[in-house]
C-alpha cells in the first residue's frame, strides 16, 4: 500500500472519529437535561409561580432611601422613587435611570453602599445593575431595576436603610459593547 494510500485511510478514519465525538457531544446535552431534570438541579424550564413568602414580618417597616452617584461620568443617574415603605421579608423592586449625555458610548459600573453601613448584610438584592457593566451609547436613556429583600433578622433599631449606588466609569472600555 502506498503511503498517499495510508494518509486517505488515516484521513477518513481521523473524520468518523471527529463526526463521532462531535455526535456524541450533540447527543450529551438531551441526557444532561435529563438528569437535571431527575435530580431537580439547573432547569431553565419555566419554573411553577413562585410561593409565597411566609417569612414577611408585618409587624414592623422599613423606610428604603434610595440615592445615586455618577462619579465623574457624563451620566445623569438617579433612582425614580427617593424612598420605599417595606416589610422585612418582602420582595420588592425599584428602578433607576440613566442617560448618557455624552456624544460617545461610555461604560460604567455601579457599586453599593448602605447606611448604616450594617444594614448592608441585611439588604440582600436579587436582582441589581451593579453585577455587570453598562455599557450606554451616545444620548441613550435606560432604565435598570434592582430587586430586594431586607432580611427580617434586621436589628429591631434600624428601621431606615439608605442605599446608595455610585457609577464609575470602566476604564478602557467608552466605546466598546
Amino acid at each position: 500500500m502506498s503511503l498517499k494510500d495510508e494518509n486517505r485511510k488515516l484521513s477518513r478514519k481521523l473524520g468518523l472519529v471527529a463526526l463521532g465525538m462531535f455526535g456524541f457531544g450533540f447527543a450529551l446535552v438531551p441526557f444532561y437535561n435529563q438528569i437535571c431534570a431527575a435530580l431537580g438541579v439547573n432547569s431553565i424550564e419555566a419554573r411553577a409561580e413562585a410561593p409565597v413568602n411566609s417569612q414577611i414580618d408585618f409587624s414592623r417597616s422599613v423606610t428604603i432611601e434610595l440615592d445615586s452617584n455618577a462619579h465623574n461620568m457624563p451620566w445623569r443617574f438617579r433612582p425614580l422613587v427617593g424612598h420605599v415603605k417595606v416589610h422585612p421579608g418582602e420582595l420588592v423592586t425599584v428602578e433607576y435611570e440613566i442617560v448618557n449625555v455624552r456624544g460617545a458610548p461610555v461604560t460604567g459600573q455601579a457599586v453599593p453602599s448602605y447606611g448604616p453601613q450594617r444594614a448592608g448584610e441585611y439588604f440582600k438584592k436579587v436582582e441589581c445593575f451593579c453585577f455587570t457593566q453598562q455599557t450606554l451609547q451616545a444620548g441613550e436613556t435606560r432604565r435598570l431595576p434592582v430587586q430586594f429583600v431586607v432580611d427580617p433578622k434586621l436589628p429591631k433599631d434600624v428601621n431606615t436603610i439608605a442605599v446608595s449606588y455610585t457609577f464609575f466609569e470602566v476604564a478602557g472600555r467608552g466605546g466598546k459593547s
